[in-house]
């Protein structure tokens, strides 16, 4: 995420804005980052909450900034903390001044995968001695994401000789989906939910050393005192759930040429009442 650091600057820059007025008037500021999943639940909830006579403002950041900004008050919340491994490095650094409000989404992974047609391909092991295979190279994301981390981890726990290529989730799927049309092997970074998985036919490397952890939470996580300054608010961020299909489809949904992440939020909340009210 090298390149948004100055956007992520600018981000904390439209952040400013005294929590206290935003308690006088209803209004809220949720931080996210720019990945898929991401965008989907942060408008959701964008739009739940609008519903309810708020004025949200979301601001897209790196995950660091992400979390210093609800630490420090300038966003009252995020639905995209990924716990307990991926964020794990800023969840122990500011923890005592953020509220965890628990998971918004469950069964969630990270890892690599590979498309099924690299039938001799299943696990991480399976690249070792074989790198040029796929090119040497392992097709990443944002530098400095926790996803980006842990790959780095796993290369050296596997011993592989090969390159982590940085980017964003826009620019893996760009290789991933050049590569999947031609029938070439490639390796990318990962994670579930993603619209990736409703789109091709892909499979999670096995990872036996377990440089990746185990099963992650997509958690909310607001800042302190708002409890107490937007209690109606704070009862909806708690309350908030989506299930990996919900995600995966509305995933999908903004993957069309088009597409508005807004207008695709609103279709799935008019579309789920049942669901939307149990948050209320």
């Amino acid at each position: 995420m090298l390149k948004r650091l100055s956007a992520a600057a600018l981000g904390l820059g439209l952040l400013a804005g005294a929590t206290a007025a935003q308690a006088a008037d209803k209004s809220l500021t949720i931080a996210y980052v720019e990945w898929s999943d991401a965008v989907v639940a942060t408008n959701v909830i964008k739009t739940v909450l609008e519903d309810k006579g708020y004025k949200v403002k979301i601001v897209p950041l790196s995950g660091a900034a992400m979390w210093q900004a609800v630490a420090t008050g300038e966003a009252d919340a995020m639905v995209a903390a990924w716990l307990p491994a991926t964020h794990q490095a800023y969840f122990e650094k500011l923890k005592d001044k953020v509220v965890d409000l628990g998971p918004n989404v469950t069964g969630a992974k990270i890892g690599w995968a590979v498309p099924t047609y690299l039938t001799d391909i299943n696990s991480i092991e399976d690249l070792k001695g074989h790198e040029d295979a796929v090119g040497a190279k392992i097709i990443g994301i944002d530098p400095g994401a926790g996803l980006m981390r842990a790959s780095e981890k796993a290369i050296k726990d596997y011993d592989l000789k090969v390159k982590l290529v940085e980017g964003s989730d826009a620019t893996m799927v760009g290789a991933l989906k050049d590569a999947y049309a031609k029938k070439e092997p490639i390796v990318v970074t990962t994670w579930t939910p993603h619209w990736m998985f409703a789109t091709w036919q892909l499979k999670y490397l096995a990872d036996p050393k377990a440089s990746f952890g185990g099963e992650e939470t997509v958690n909310t996580v607001v800042r302190l005192g708002l409890d107490k300054d937007q209690p109606e608010a704070y009862a909806i961020l708690n309350a908030f759930a989506l299930s990996l299909d919900d995600e995966q489809k509305v995933m999908v949904w903004n993957n069309e040429a088009g597409a508005d992440p807004a207008a695709t939020a609103r279709k799935w909340v008019d579309e789920n009442k049942d669901k939307v009210a149990a948050w209320k």
